[in-house]
């Protein structure tokens, strides 16, 4: 019969951290390293080993042996998160990450017995999971640039060349490691797709938080949690606090309902507001807690306040994010995306027949073009095409136009369309082809820069999403282009826009749901002045 035992950590590990790891710069630089009360409980976590845990020599169990294989650390600027990194590295590139088997008491870890001269020697307690190296590890450091690359491997060579690792990694290039074995540390950012897709075991992938479909860096993430998958690896993920309207990775993976993922996030109270400089700085004590000056740590309260004080002039909801670990929308965001996921309505799924109103917005080559439908009956909105053009640069697309006119036919068909509103620019040919085709009380012409009348769409459909008049089935896409919607002050009053000219975070979804919602509410309005009309001709 199977013994049965609890997780337990794999204790030689972070003992393992604290004898070789140095500090890897400043006055103290090549000092042994002490982690902090959050690294500690990091390590303590993404090195719990499950209680069922089985070692065969022959074939060891790898990353499956532990409770999590992925672990997301979220904190703020300065707390540390590079040089943590840099010593998670060098534990995974010729330490004991590994699992090898349960001890029945007196066994030893001994750093001689693999190429170590530093005298690290771990005597085992029965009953405690033992730890071994990776053979042949292939370790990435990822992010967004290069210079983001920098901040851990910037950490990382100096705290092998000015400690005991520099005996075990006698070489550390401008541009990779190579480690005893045949094993390498690589960088890689977006930019270096060739090395994706290679036999890794270990990924600290850095700034999760700006990591999004839009800049590509989704299908990095997916590309190496393949890879990772295929050799037992696992992936070690650090971040600030991100923009809830990107959908970044990090987010999906806090939000996951994924069992074995280990998040460690550290929120300030919530009554307490980052404006108010007295309060600003309580916040600051809450999150950097231990790593500040005062309390034995490395930061500096006095400078997080002076950074964050400027940043918070120039863009609130960053500074709040960077230096107060708070998820905050950005300050310009037109619609709160926490507002819009409470508003998922996933037990009405439409049905054939259904009435519906239709909002179009049409593009030919830059933007998408978007078809989204509302039900009359509830305001539940919902995707009914989506043509965008690919992640990959310098690709010659054009919006398949067949396509687009075929999903307008099957949508008539397949629903009881009662209004169809279409911003026609590039379009009046083909609008005016559906108006005769459908019928020219069915389908009209919507242009989006009359600014009065959009001004007052907008106003509607904000309304009805706050107040919950308005539901929608939790497509991905939709909440993704409403998220990136930028609030503009006009004359007239708010209108929406991209974040920048020409940027790749694309809204015409949004101004599809807009204009659905507002063919919606005028076929609710007709259908009310007829009624008026009938009973007055009565």
């Amino acid at each position: 019969m199977r013994e049965q035992r609890e997780s337990s950590v794999l204790a030689v590990a972070l003992d393992w951290i604290t004898a070789h790891c140095v500090i890897p710069d400043g006055f103290e630089r090549g000092r042994p390293l002490e982690l902090y009360d959050y690294q500690f409980e990091f390590f303590s976590n993404f090195y719990l080993v499950r209680g069922d845990a089985e070692w065969v020599a022959e074939k060891p169990v790898l990353g499956p042996a532990f409770v999590y294989r992925r672990g997301l650390l979220v904190g703020p600027q300065k707390l540390g998160k590079g040089p943590m990194t840099a010593a998670h590295i060098c534990l995974e590139a010729v330490g004991p990450a590994l699992f090898a088997g349960w001890a029945s008491g007196g066994e030893v870890y001994d750093c001689r017995d693999h190429g170590c001269l530093c005298g690290f020697v771990y005597e085992y307690e029965p009953g405690e999971p033992m730890g071994m190296p990776w053979a042949t590890p292939l370790i990435q450091i990822t992010a967004i640039s290069e210079e983001q690359t920098d901040n851990i491997y910037g950490a990382l060579r100096p705290m092998i060349e000015f400690g005991p690792l520099n005996d075990v990694i006698p070489k550390t290039g401008e541009e990779f490691i190579r480690l005893p074995g045949g094993g390498r540390i690589d960088t890689v950012t977006s930019s270096a797709m060739s090395r994706l897709g290679q036999r890794v075991t270990f990924v600290p992938q850095d700034e999760c938080g700006l990591w999004t479909q839009t800049n590509g860096m989704t299908k990095v993430a997916d590309t190496q949690y393949r890879g990772l998958a295929g050799m037992g690896g696992r992936a070690s993920i650090t971040t600030n606090a991100w923009n809830p309207a990107e959908g970044s990775v990090a987010q999906q993976m806090f939000e996951s309902s994924a069992k074995d993922i280990y998040r460690q996030f550290k929120q300030p109270p919530s009554n307490l507001s980052y404006k108010n400089k007295v309060e600003r700085r309580k916040i600051h004590q809450i999150v950097y807690g231990e790593a500040l000056k005062q309390n034995g740590g490395h930061v500096d309260l006095d400078a997080i306040e002076a950074e964050a004080y400027d940043l918070l002039e120039r863009d609130p909801s960053q500074a709040e994010r960077f230096f107060g670990n708070r998820i905050v929308v950005a300050s310009d965001a037109w619609l709160d995306p926490l507002v819009w996921d409470e508003r998922v309505d996933t037990d009405s799924p439409l049905k054939k027949g259904d009435r519906i109103a239709i909002g179009f917005d049409g593009s030919l080559r830059d933007d998408s073009t978007a078809l989204v439908g509302c039900r009359i009956e509830d305001g539940k909105l919902f995707v009914l095409g989506l043509w965008e053009s690919p992640d990959e640069p310098d690709v010659d697309w054009e919006v398949p136009v067949g396509e687009v006119d075929a999903r307008v036919a099957w949508a008539f068909k397949e629903y009881n369309v009662e209004r169809m509103y279409c911003d026609p620019a590039y379009w009046q040919d083909i609008v005016g082809r559906w108006a005769s085709q459908f019928g020219d009380k069915k389908v009209f012409e919507w242009w989006t820069n009359r600014e009065r009348a959009m001004v007052a769409a907008l106003e509607r459909f904000h309304t009805a999403a706050i107040t919950g008049q308005l539901t929608h089935d939790g497509d991905e896409r939709l909440s993704r282009h409403l998220g990136n919607a930028r609030k503009k002050e006009t004359r007239s009053g708010v209108v929406i826009r991209k974040d920048r000219p020409k940027s790749p975070r694309k809204i015409d979804l949004a101004v599809c749901a807009v204009l659905a919602y507002e063919a919606r509410g005028d076929v609710i309005q007709s259908g009310k002045q007829k009624k008026k009309t009938a009973f007055a001709g009565f």
